[in-house]
């Protein structure tokens, strides 16, 4: 009778399934990766589409007396010119690396030569976007505080609508400046974790 009551538990705990096998450290990374790099590509278009948005007119006076119609656009300057430049290419950057990173979702095993090439090409496109986003908010700041010295008169108090859309695009994209950051953290672990 004993041997039957052995043979019972014996059963019910071979019954019981192992526990599922948690995915490796480098397969989350790769998941993360994936929502970095979408949220980048939702960060680089909003900013774009807010700067390329940014144009107002009004009427000011000339020689005190004289009303003239003009334009603020985002193009009448140099550095909002390479602003939009950097925008665009992280925009095609973020598409690539998304497809990228569908990749290697896809593929269970991922050289991690890879990952290096993610990490370079990313530390590359944040020098870009941050340059340009450094540019941009010189410029933007000259324009809302002017210059004195040199006779700069600031122009936010004219054009409030054009350095609003203006402050908020350099926002934005200091926002995928940072995320470019994590990126690279997050390759740099992922190749870190892969290797032996």
């Amino acid at each position: 009778m004993a041997s039957t009551t052995i043979e019972v538990v014996e059963k019910r705990e071979a019954a019981a399934p192992p526990p599922a096998p948690r995915p490796p450290a480098s397969a989350r990374c790769v998941g993360v990766d994936l929502f970095l790099r979408l949220l980048l590509l939702s960060a680089a278009v909003v900013s774009l589409v807010v700067i390329v948005t940014s144009s107002e007119t009004q009427l000011v006076l000339a020689g005190g007396f004289l009303p003239v119609s003009l334009d603020a656009k985002a193009t009448d300057f140099p550095a909002f010119i390479y602003f939009i430049a950097a925008l665009s290419a992280a925009v095609l950057y973020a598409i690539i690396t998304i497809l990228a990173s569908l990749c290697l979702i896809c593929r269970p095993v991922v050289s991690a030569r890879l990952f290096l090439i993610l990490s370079a090409f990313d530390a590359i496109m944040l020098g870009i976007v941050a340059s340009a986003t450094g540019a941009a908010a010189a410029v933007g700041y000259i324009a809302l505080k002017g210059d004195s010295k040199v006779g700069w008169t600031q122009i936010c108090d004219v054009y409030g609508k054009h350095c609003r859309y203006l402050g908020s695009s350099i926002a934005v994209a200091l926002f995928a400046s940072i995320l470019l950051v994590i990126l690279i953290i997050l390759n740099v672990t992922s190749l870190y974790l892969r290797t032996p």
